[in-house]
């Protein structure tokens, strides 16, 4: 069994779309509306993606700070420099909870929490 995706019901899909393109380096996999009002699109580098689905009628959905999505990065601090350049605010400075991991919180444009997580 393999894990084919997480789904992110988004407030705005081409925002979404672009700050994980930009700040994640994830890339369009498949766009498509799958009926009238509603545009979904998978992003990936791999066999898991993240589906985000936008219902395109303004509606927001609660998120919770018990949910987060981790992201390997090569160095913690290259990419704390690259989304403080960009003007993206860290929402929870980086830990180091045990000798072998490495990380720290952003907010996406929906409010969800990404992890990047520098493997020691």
């Amino acid at each position: 069994m393999a894990m084919l995706w997480c789904t992110l019901h988004v407030k705005n899909l081409d925002a979404s779309i672009k700050f994980y393109e930009t700040f994640v380096g994830l890339s369009v996999n498949r766009r498509f509306e799958s009926r009238p009002g509603i545009e979904i699109a998978f992003l990936g580098d791999g066999e898991t993606q993240l589906e985000l689905i936008d219902a395109g009628d303004g509606d927001t959905f609660p998120v919770s700070d018990q949910i987060s999505i981790g992201f390997s990065v090569d160095s913690v601090d290259d990419k704390i420099k690259q989304l403080k350049d960009a003007g993206i605010e860290i929402y929870k400075e980086p830990v180091q909870p045990n000798p072998h991991i490495r990380f720290f919180y952003i907010k996406d444009p929906n409010g969800i929490s990404i992890q990047f997580a520098q493997q020691m």
